[in-house]
This record gives C-alpha cells, structure tokens and sequence, in this order.
C-alpha cells in the first residue's frame, strides 16, 4: 500500500480526437453498453458504478483496479492524511475475510493485491492469471465495499502509517517532492503531503475514518477497470453476481473535476534543514490543469527540457559540466493546476553553481525555444514511452481506468500518439514563454541552518 502524489500524467488520456463522437461515461445510460474501441467497452451499472474493460490478446494475465475519485485533496485540513489512513484500514478485515485471508488467497494464486493514494483518487488493484480473474475481482470488492474498519485494526495501522511518513521523511527526494508542492501551491488541498502529518494521523479517530468512508466510497465516484485475456460480458457477469443488491437505482456518475484552484499566496522557498552528504533542490512553476488542450505539448516541452539523457538540462548540467549525478524535469496535471518542475541532487557547496545554470537553461528556452530537431526527438521518446509502458495488463488497466475517472472519456492510443505528431516547435516555445514567465517557487532539503545559507534566489532564477 503506497500514496502518490503525481497526478494523471499529460497525455495519457482526454482531448477529443477526429474519430466519430464518443458517449461520455458521466453521460451514458444506464444498463448500455458502448464500445469504445476494437478492444475497450464501457457498461453504466444501475448504482452508478461504470466497468470499463480492454481485451488484451495473447496475454495469460488479468488486472482489475477499482478507482475511486477521492484522494488527499479532499481531506479537511483537520484530517489530512485520512484518505491514504483508510486505505491501509481497508485491507484490515471485511465481512468475510480476515486480514490473514484476505493475503493469504491472493498469495495462493501467485498474485498482486495492493492500492496507492494519489491527491485525487485512491485505486484499488490486483494482478492475476486469467483464470484467477474471479477471485481478483471479489477480492477487490470485498475490500473497498465490506471493509469493517474495526477500532482496533485503526490503531494498528496508525503505527503502519507514523513508519510510513517517518520512511519518506528518510527519503530526501519523497521529503522535496511534499515540500514542493507546499512552496508552490501554500495553504490548498493539493499542497498537503498525501500521508498527512503526524500530527494529524495521531489525532485521527475512528469514527472520523470510518465516516469518510462511508460518506466518500460510493458508487458514483467509482470506475471499475478490467484489462488483460478478458471478456467483457464475462466481467459484467462477474459484478453483478458479487455486488448483487448494491447495483440498484439510476444514479449517474459524478462528472469529471474542474474549476479554478484558488491559491491563497505566492509561490516561495521552502527548506528542510537535514544533515544529508547531498543537497536536494526542486523548483518550478504552476501550469496546465489537465484538461488543457496544450497539455500534449507540455509533455512535449517537459521531455525536451529535462526528460531523457539527451534533454536540454540534463546535457548541461551534467554531461558538460558534471555538476550533479540526477537532474530532470516533470510535469504534473491536476483537474484545475497543474506543475512543471525541475530536480536535481548536488553537493551543497555546488547547489547555487546549478541553480545557476538551470537559470541559464530557462532563460534560454523562454527565449528561444527549443530547435525542431529536439522537440523531434522529444516527441518520438514520448511516443515510444506510451507505447512500450503499455506492454502490460496493469498498465493498460491503469490508462483506461484514470482515463475514465479524469475525463469520463477515452482517447485511444493513436489518437494520442496524433496529439504528439501534432505538436511543432512554436507550440512548444509560445507555452514555454507563457510558463518560464511566472513565478517560481522551490524547495530545498540539505545541510542549511536557514533560508537565507541556501544559495538560491528565487528572484535571480527567474530573472
């Protein structure tokens, strides 16, 4: 069971393409079926719930996820964490299984059952042989709709989830990431670690955990993903026989987040003072949400930037003058903001030498752009990566099931790989002007006393 703070990742799934219209989940009718692709189907169930399935030929395997739209930024700060607490707690013991049963049936048929919590959904999974697909799937089930959450299995896991926030406070790259995201979007619910604080975690009560539960796990808010040697009709079977009495009523999915997130104040510097043999600093600005159309050409812009080995920061930074081991680029996109963001690990007397010439690197692609030779390689890394990341069932259950709860649509894999094609190098240097112009925050984690030891200056980055 892990949290994740990254979002849906740009171009994975959304924009429309030029096929024939498409049916939105959030739109469908009840009890219909509509076929999506050669291979992908989706079926509304009365209660709300969409199953959305792809049948993946020549593969042994099954996935299920079930994907629920709530994660960390929908926590009051009073409970920050709850979402990824609950998670833990549901594996703790249903109606019918114990916490022992429940791992000892996935370990008998050699299979995966897991979940992570992201700052909008949680998912709920397990990688099987297909004909392992029945007991996945009542698995799944069992945990996210009969987990008992027992007072005594919270206090077990509240021990399980210090350990966990203890852990990533030792990982200096999970401590940035969280700290990051604090400098950049302050007091907002996207700026919460994921794991909550401990703080908040020892506060947390049972009859707080168990009222988000209760409140938030219904079934308009889920989409159950299926992906591997599958039927679709034999899934549909497989739910409504497990699930039974829950399917009732004609309630419609939740739509898709939107909106505007309001963010209270600037971005700034945040430092963590830790006695490590390295220097860690993340920074970066906000930028699209992720239902931006331009979202294709972020992507393209972040893995020209800092995306690979032949990237513009990595070149620079390390290949000509070996200033750090690790630098990169990312880019997160939430339902209303989203992040560009640049990391690199150095030593602490170098850290001000590399914001220096991460300086350099902005400066110059704000201005110029990238050449049509990079943003050509740019494009053909991001078409491969999208390609061979889906050489397995877990990630393909993965893309339609995120693809569904984001946008309540599909994009096929040629349709997005078009988006790419579609990109040009102005594209690319017109959104790197509009974002390397806006205000950058970071965050720092290494041997400093104080804000002002650490050797970067945010006005001078930006300048």
């Amino acid at each position: 069971m892990t949290s994740r703070s990254t979002a849906t990742a740009a171009g994975t799934s959304g924009a429309r393409g030029r096929s024939a219209p498409r049916v939105h989940g959030h739109l469908q009718k009840p009890g219909s079926t509509v076929t999506l692709d050669a291979e992908v189907k989706r079926t509304l169930l009365p209660g709300g719930l969409r199953v959305i399935t792809e049948h993946v030929p020549g593969v042994r395997s099954a996935s299920v996820g079930i994907w629920v739209a709530v994660g960390s930024r929908d926590e009051a700060a009073s409970v920050a964490g709850a979402a990824h607490y609950l998670e833990h707690l549901l594996f703790k013991g249903t109606a019918k299984r114990t916490a022992a049963q429940i791992a000892e049936e996935i370990d008998a048929v050699g299979g995966e059952l897991n979940a992570f919590t992201a700052k909008e959904h949680t998912c709920y999974y397990a990688h099987v042989l297909d004909e392992d697909l029945p007991l996945a799937l009542d698995l799944v089930s069992d945990v996210v709709f009969d987990a008992l959450c027992e007072e005594s299995d919270v206090e077990t896991e509240r021990g399980v989830v210090l350990e966990e926030i203890a852990m990533r406070d030792d990982d200096p790259e999970d401590l940035l990431h969280d700290a990051f995201c604090s400098a950049l979007l302050a007091d907002h619910p996207l700026g919460r670690p994921v794991l909550g604080s401990e703080q908040s975690i020892t506060a947390m009560t049972r009859t707080a955990l168990n009222g988000f539960y209760r409140r938030r796990y219904t079934m308009p808010r889920m989409v159950l993903a299926v992906a591997g040697n599958i039927a679709h009709r034999d899934v549909l079977s497989l739910v409504r026989k497990g699930l039974r009495d829950r399917l009732t009523g004609d309630r419609a999915p939740v739509a898709p987040r939107t909106g505007r997130a309001r963010v209270g104040t600037s971005p700034r510097l945040v430092l963590h003072t830790d006695d490590t043999e390295q220097a860690h600093m993340m920074l970066g600005v906000r930028a699209l949400d992720r239902h931006d159309n331009r979202r294709f050409t972020l992507s393209v812009l972040n893995a020209a930037l800092g995306g690979g080995m032949s990237s513009r920061l990595f070149q620079e930074v390390r290949e000509k003058r070996g200033l750090a081991y690790q630098v990169y680029s990312s880019v997160a996109a939430y339902a209303d903001t989203g992040h560009l963001s640049i990391y690199t690990g150095c030593q602490p007397d170098r850290l001000g030498e590399v914001a220096g010439v991460v300086r350099e690197v902005l400066r110059e692609v704000a201005r110029e752009g990238f050449t049509d030779t990079e943003v050509a390689r740019a494009k053909g890394s991001l078409r491969g990566g999208l390609v061979l990341g889906l050489e397995d069932t877990s990630s393909r259950m993965s893309r339609i099931g995120k693809g569904e709860l984001a946008y309540g649509d599909y994009l096929t894999v040629e349709q997005t790989l078009e988006q790419y094609s579609a990109v040009t190098a102005e594209d690319v240097a017109k959104l790197a002007r509009e974002l390397l112009a806006r205000p950058l925050a970071a965050a720092v984690v290494g041997p400093y006393d104080h804000a002002d030891d650490v050797p970067v200056r945010l006005h001078e980055v930006s300048k």
